[in-house]
C-alpha cells in the first residue's frame, strides 16, 4: 500500500512527524529519502518532539548516528547514511534495530539488507523550491510525501489519511 500526501510547510511536516510517532515502537524502522532541504530532518524533529526525546534532534551528518533517549520507551536513533558506501558500513554502526525506533536518511539500497520491515517515506520538493529547513524563508513550497510500507507490519497505512495538510 502506498499513500501520497501534500505537506504545506515546516509546521505541517512536524505535525506529520507527530502522527508518525503515534504509530512507532521498538523495532520500527523508517527510511527517509529526499534531496537536501526536502524536509527529512524537519520530519524527524517533529517525530522526536512527539516522542518526548531528550535533546534537540539535528542532522547527524557528521556523526552518522545520534541516539536520543526518552524518559520512557525506546530511544530514537537518527542515522544519516549519506557517507556510507554499503550495507556493511551501516551494519558496522551496531544500531539496536530491535530495541529502538530507527530513522535512516539516505539509506536506500543499504537498509534493505539489515531489516525485513520498514516504512519508506520519500519527500519531494518542486525543482528550485526553497529548503524546508531554512526558517528565514517566507515562501516554502508544499512537499509531496509518498509513504509505503515494506513487510506485514506496514501493510495497513490507513492511519495516514488524516496526516496531510
Amino acid at each position: 500500500m502506498t499513500v501520497t500526501l501534500t505537506i504545506a510547510d515546516p509546521e505541517g511536516m512536524a505535525r506529520f512527524g507527530a502522527v508518525l510517532a503515534a504509530q512507532l515502537g521498538a523495532g520500527d524502522t523508517v527510511l527517509l529519502t529526499g534531496e537536501l532541504g526536502a524536509g527529512k530532518t524537519t520530519l524527524t524533529r517533529g517525530l522526536g518532539a512527539a516522542l518526548g526525546v531528550r535533546g534537540t534532534v539535528t542532522s547527524p551528518t557528521f556523526v552518522l548516528a545520534r541516539t536520543h533517549p526518552r524518559p520512557e520507551g525506546p530511544p530514537l536513533v537518527h542515522v544519516d547514511a549519506y557517507r556510507l558506501r554499503d550495507a556493511a558500513e551501516l551494519d558496522d554502526l551496531d544500531l539496536d534495530f530491535a530495541g529502538s525506533i530507527v530513522v535512516v536518511e539516505w539509506g536506500a539500497g543499504l537498509l534493505e539488507h539489515l531489516v525485513d520491515e520498514w516504512l519508506a517515506i520519500t519527500i519531494e520538493r518542486p525543482v528550485g523550491a526553497t529548503t524546508i529547513d531554512d526558517p528565514d524563508e517566507d515562501a516554502v513550497e508544499p512537499r509531496t510525501v509518498t509513504v509505503s510500507g515494506v513487510g506485514a507490519r506496514w501493510a495497513d497505512l490507513g492511519w495516514l489519511h488524516a496526516a496531510g495538510d
